[in-house]
């Protein structure tokens, strides 16, 4: 059997190669979202933006996220992971390009549509294929292990924007995104196409190639397959995906509860990390201060993402991505009443430290929740929806600061954001912790 023989497969250089390879596709993709929010203050003055125009800037962005994470995921059901990664990073690192040549504030909201339509379509494609080839006691781990590049691409942002935009201008932060076409390259030379959906396609014969190209890399003694039957039944081969299976009842609740946590999350997040510079030059700290403090905030990331991929194996996704959103909200209430600059950062750590810990184990468990055939669909259009929460948060951080509500009142709002998916993971998620994607899709089936 082509599963059996994929999950008993050996980790070894392969996976980790493929853990690269879409990490690095993660990194460009947060380098980039990174990129933009250090630019936006040196165009602002450059060219007399209104702050209506410089949210434009950031939201254009996300709609586009919106849209690319909902097509992409379509697409990838449909025509290969593979390609569907490639052409995702291929769009959104020409486009970054393009934003460097941008001759007006009209042409550069049409370019950051473009990024953002690559962008958010290649983060729901990377961690569908990830999981595919992840073994089941490890896949979490890697899951969340992908994830952790998001924090690393910030930082290479952060570094780019401080070291070189003073001395070339912003141009050359847009100059550097385009650096990830070359990548297109290495994913066409060392990734493979995935074999569950390549068996969903009843393309049997390149699935098995795949294998044994793998059991050869992997120094694993190859046996020649003598038959060419279909893996997966009949039923699965043939019909296209479609949104209307989302909502029927073997996954009516699954979709609610990953729309609520996705929107939630994504909500909280841009609501928090796009104003952090702000809120934390707000409480009276000068800007390199302040570029020191929200640098040590985002470093925290990093051991919550590798905390987070210890526990999803060990105490499982559910109870691990529940867990760290409710610590997530209590940190946000006490990074919004913070008084001191130790409290605040100190609050500003550990909150970076749970938020994207429960991103890495989102990225996890969402595609566990879903058969192969519709996978990369249902990811996507989680992901989708989450963007919502991410194009109105900022807008509605920035309409509170206007009438004077107080930090403590804003993080509050985070905070109760944070409790409410919480409890809606808990009561509404299923748990899929060392566990085969073919098991779970049995268990829908049961």
């Amino acid at each position: 059997m082509i599963l059996q023989r994929l999950e008993s497969l050996p980790v070894g250089t392969f996976h980790y190669k493929l853990l690269l390879l879409t990490g690095l596709g993660w990194l460009f993709d947060s380098m980039d979202t990174g990129l933009i929010a250090f630019v936006l203050p040196v165009l602002t003055k450059e060219w007399a933006l209104t702050p209506a125009q410089v949210g434009w800037i950031g939201s254009i962005g996300l709609i586009g996220m919106a849209l690319g994470a909902v097509l992409a995921g379509t697409l990838a059901d449909r025509i290969g992971r593979k390609r569907v990664f490639s052409l995702t990073v291929l769009l959104y690192s020409l486009s970054t390009g393009m934003c460097a040549l941008s001759w007006s504030y009209e042409s550069l909201l049409v370019f950051r549509f473009l990024v953002g339509f690559g962008l958010g379509g290649e983060l729901p494609v990377a961690a569908t294929l990830m999981s595919e080839y992840a073994p089941a006691h490890l896949r979490g781990r890697f899951i969340v292990l992908l994830e952790s590049f998001w924090g690393l691409g910030w930082l290479v942002a952060a570094c780019i924007s401080y070291l070189l935009i003073p001395a070339f201008g912003w141009q050359i932060a847009f100059v550097i995104g385009t650096l990830p076409a070359l990548y297109v390259f290495l994913i066409r030379l060392h990734m493979p196409e995935s074999i569950r959906y390549l068996l969903t396609k009843n393309r049997i014969r390149e699935a098995q190639e795949v294998i044994l190209l793998l059991e050869k890399k992997l120094g694993v003694q190859s046996q020649p397959f003598t038959e060419e039957t279909p893996e997966l039944p009949a039923k699965d081969k043939t019909p296209q995906p479609k949104f209307t299976e989302l909502w029927s009842a073997p996954f009516r609740t699954r979709t609610a509860m990953l729309w609520l946590a996705w929107f939630g999350i994504v909500f909280s997040y841009y609501g928090i990390f796009m104003w952090l510079p702000s809120i934390v030059y707000a409480q009276g700290f000068a800007v390199v201060k302040t570029f020191e403090y929200v640098l040590i905030m985002t470093l925290a990331q990093l051991p919550g993402y590798y905390a987070a991929a210890w526990l999803v194996d060990v105490i499982g996704r559910k109870y691990t991505l529940s867990l760290f959103l409710l610590l997530s909200g209590v940190c946000s209430f006490f990074f919004g009443s913070a008084e001191t600059s130790t409290a605040l950062l100190a609050w500003g750590s550990a909150m970076s430290f749970f938020n994207l810990g429960a991103w890495g184990v989102i990225y996890t468990y969402t595609p566990e929740q879903y058969p192969t055939a519709i996978r990369a669909l249902g990811s996507g259009w989680a992901a989708g929806f989450g963007r919502i929460g991410g194009m109105l948060a900022p807008m509605l951080v920035g309409v509170m600061l206007g009438n004077a509500l107080g930090m403590n009142t804003i993080f509050l709002m985070f905070a109760s954001v944070f409790v409410i998916i919480s409890a809606v993971v808990i009561l509404l998620g299923k748990e899929s912790k060392k566990k085969t994607l073919e098991e779970l899709e049995a268990a829908l089936e049961g």
